[in-house]
């Protein structure tokens, strides 16, 4: 067996298997790793396209839709690789992409899970180099549970222009957009939450990783670009919904008891505030969904004990930053800009 499998599950996205997986085949050392497409019961023309199109490549091919967790979960069950790439569709890899990731983890036994530097995909043509907001170059959560990127605050993406090609560098978490994990080590914490459904379950997840006691990383001598934009845009309501009761359910899961009480209590009037900026803006959609957010969390809540005994917010720099703050009232728009 190889040490790697690069795996992408797919539903319903043909055209992005035609347009994308070329790039991961070619480029991806098959000394090393097995390109590996998990269909997710899709019901466009996806199974054909593989069988026809690309029938080199390894297929698991499942019955209905698990979603993007369990998805990934059973893939990773079923293949039992030593090392698992959890690649997304819509990812183009240049060349050279996956060995850095791979010699860095075997050097690094106490690392969980790697992601490389993430640009924005403009097409193979353009020569643009743009942060991609999903990752950037490696992820951090302020002291009130606010995920944020070198590379990206909140709407604010860089370019880059090597100002993150450093050593390999702790983060606290890294992206799902191409996500690089022990196999071993991803199944001993559980996996991807499937209750999450989508958004926030891989930070969720390098969470836990860390309450194991496992280092998560960025290597920007890696790279790829990522198209982005997801099946649910900006200012959708139930994505609104999503981001709000997963940021609650990540602070109340992994933080200790004592500092989940303190910090959710502040979210909540954080989130007040973006309850009445919602109608103001006479966006009510997205005000009924922080109502409805808050209402599922506290159900929600109750499916998880809290074991956690460590506050890693308290462990990052980053941490202990109010990024709002940082970002509205002192005007700091970079991750540069917060040193």
């Amino acid at each position: 067996m190889k040490p790697v499998a690069v795996i992408i599950l797919n539903w319903n996205g043909a055209a992005l298997l035609r347009k994308y997986l070329p790039s991961v085949i070619a480029n991806t050392n098959a000394d090393i790793a097995d390109v590996i497409v998990a269909d997710n019961g899709s019901t466009d023309e996806s199974v054909k396209v593989l069988k026809e199109e690309f029938p080199t490549v390894k297929t698991l091919l499942f019955d209905q839709n698990w979603g993007f967790a369990e998805g990934y979960n059973k893939c990773v069950s079923i293949t039992a690789y030593p090392y698992t790439v959890l690649l997304n569709s819509d990812v183009r890899t240049p060349q050279g992409w996956l060995e850095p990731l791979y010699h860095f983890m075997e050097q690094n036994p106490d690392v969980g899970a790697v992601q490389p530097k993430l640009l924005k995909d403009f097409g193979a043509d353009d020569h643009r180099q743009v942060f991609e907001y999903a990752g950037a170059a490696g992820g951090f959560i302020d002291c009130h549970g606010f995920p944020y990127c070198r590379g990206r605050i909140f709407s604010t993406v860089e370019a880059d222009h090597g100002q993150y090609d450093d050593a390999p560098t702790n983060i606290f978490w890294a992206t799902g957009a191409c996500f690089m994990v022990r196999s071993e080590v991803y199944a001993a914490v559980g996996g991807l939450d499937k209750d999450f459904f989508a958004h926030m379950e891989e930070i969720d997840l390098c969470w836990r990783m860390l309450n194991a006691g496992h280092r998560i990383c960025y290597v920007a001598q890696s790279r790829v670009f990522h198209l982005g934009g997801g099946s649910l845009p900006q200012g959708n309501p139930r994505k609104t919904y999503l981001n709000f009761r997963n940021n609650l359910l990540l602070l109340h899961k992994n933080l200790p008891a004592k500092d989940a009480r303190h910090t959710l209590f502040v979210r909540r009037l954080y989130d007040t505030l973006a309850f009445f900026q919602s109608l103001a803006s006479l966006h009510f959609g997205d005000a009924k969904a922080i109502i409805r957010a808050h209402r599922h969390f506290r159900t929600m809540r109750r499916n998880y004990p809290q074991p956690a005994t460590k506050n890693w917010l308290k462990a990052f720099p980053e941490g202990g930053r109010n990024i709002i703050v940082d970002y509205y009232l002192r005007r700091r728009k970079k991750f540069t800009d917060l040193k």
